[in-house]
């Protein structure tokens, strides 16, 4: 015997129910592992180079304060959350690649801003992130270096 269908939840209900709790468990102060894609964001991973710096301070000119940002220092990169989507569209770019669906991501919670571990270099807010054509014109202007390339090939396991 099936459930009547008012009480059967949406396919896509459990995927809402996840990120909720996450976004909640970044909100309480917990680093959280979320999944890239979906409805939330995909992520461009660049240096943290002073060339990287200098990108933050254009798109913080563009934007009236960047989008969200983390360092990684323990690998020397930055994190910019962008809009879900661009990861199946990014053209190949000599300083950044693009994230999305089905890789994940540790967020740290909102209030770490220093290290030790990743940090928010800017903060997440919840009415934006970063905009991918202006992020790829900046990157593009500045060249941080080194790129991520072979090491993100090495650490995901990508072979040519």
């Amino acid at each position: 015997m099936t459930a009547p269908a008012a009480t059967v939840p949406a396919a896509d209900m459990a995927d809402l129910a996840e990120v909720i709790r996450t976004l909640m468990a970044v909100e309480a102060r917990r680093d959280t592992r979320v999944r890239l894609g979906g409805n939330l964001f995909d992520v461009v991973i660049t240096s943290s180079s002073m060339q990287a710096r200098a990108a933050v301070a254009r798109m913080d000119e563009i934007q009236g304060g960047c989008g969200p940002v983390i360092e990684n220092p323990e690998h020397g990169w930055f994190y910019w959350l962008v809009p879900p989507g661009p990861s199946d569209q990014w053209e190949p770019h000599t300083h950044a690649v693009c994230l999305g669906a089905p890789h994940t991501m540790i967020l740290p919670s909102l209030n770490r801003r220093v290290p030790p571990g990743p940090f928010w270099v800017r903060p997440s807010a919840s009415d934006r992130l970063v905009p991918t054509g202006p992020l790829r014109e900046a990157l593009a202007q500045f060249r941080p270096e080194p790129t991520p390339h072979a090491a993100l090939a090495v650490q995901l396991g990508i072979t040519t």
